[in-house]
């Protein structure tokens, strides 16, 4: 009997446990969409963002050589592609970033070009420039596939 309360005990503690270890990392990228022809960027901080998100994706794309500015809003011409994001905040323990969401879109049309989101629950959390990373390697990494 004892040996059974032990073995449902582990049970019940792995299936909690295994059910707040979830991530996601996915990308999608349209096909008529050159993000090779993309050289001029505008990264479009949301308006709430008090924590520099929109700092950390503007240098990630500098990175990738391309020029970036950011701000609220979107300039008025002499860009290539405006990028906008979503982000989401949990508290466990401390505050941690659970999903980011980044768009390239035509400047023009607002059309997305192309879409990198994470998602990491706290046992799989990354720091928001980790998360940025994985998002904009993810939608680099999908183009022309």
């Amino acid at each position: 009997m004892k040996s059974i309360l032990k073995l449902l005990a582990v049970l019940a503690t792995v299936s909690l446990m295994s059910g707040c270890a979830v991530n996601r990392a996915t990308a999608t990228v349209d096909a008529t969409a050159d993000l090779d022809k993309i050289k001029t960027v505008h990264v479009s901080r949301l308006a709430p963002d008090d924590r520099g998100i929109n700092v950390i994706i503007a240098d990630k794309l500098k990175a990738k050589g391309l020029t970036v500015t950011t701000g609220l809003g979107k300039p008025e011409s002499g860009i290539d592609a405006v990028v906008t994001y979503a982000d989401k905040w949990m508290w466990d323990i401390t505050m941690y970033m659970l999903e980011l969401t980044i768009v390239i879109r035509d400047p023009k049309t607002d059309f997305p070009l192309a879409t990198g989101n994470s998602y990491h629950t706290s046992l799989t959390r990354k720091s928001p420039k980790e998360m940025v990373d994985e998002v904009v390697d993810n939608i680099y990494n999908k183009k022309g596939k």
